[in-house]
């Protein structure tokens, strides 16, 4: 006895949202410069430490040497916070603009860094979630 087997109906496989995964993308409010970058989110942030991430810095905000410049997560300071990576010791000063209309800066993550622990220490069990990765937390 053989099945035939046909194309996936649309409710079986609904399209990718981006707002469906985490971790997003957040504006920025602030940014503090020096050996490492602090970066401050206008609200609070779903990052984890190890997470790549990637600055988009309009040039009317300042601190340009910033712009596509990407850093790990080295600490989280608060909810809203993140320290990167990102060496910015003489940078140009990052201005907040609130009444502009462009483009806000943004902090986004940078896809799945793939690396960490995956059940590879025999028979225990470390999970299969990779710091970083992409995690689907679609509502149904």
């Amino acid at each position: 006895m053989s099945f035939i087997i046909g194309p996936v109906p649309p409710e079986s496989n609904p399209p990718i949202n981006p707002q469906y995964y985490a971790p997003n993308w957040f504006n920025i409010s602030a940014i503090g410069l020096g050996q490492t970058t602090t970066v401050t989110t206008t609200v609070n942030h779903n990052y984890v430490i190890g997470q790549l991430v990637r600055l988009i810095i309009p040039q009317m905000y300042g601190c340009r040497q910033l712009n596509e410049q990407t850093g790990y997560v080295l600490s989280i300071p608060a909810a809203n916070q993140v320290v990167l990576s990102i060496y910015s010791q003489n940078f140009d000063v990052f201005t907040a603009n609130p009444t502009s209309n462009t483009t806000q800066p943004q902090i986004l993550a940078i896809g799945d860094i793939n690396n960490g622990t995956t059940n590879s220490s025999g028979r225990s069990n470390t999970g299969t979630s990779i710091p970083g990765s992409f995690i689907n937390i679609s509502p149904s």
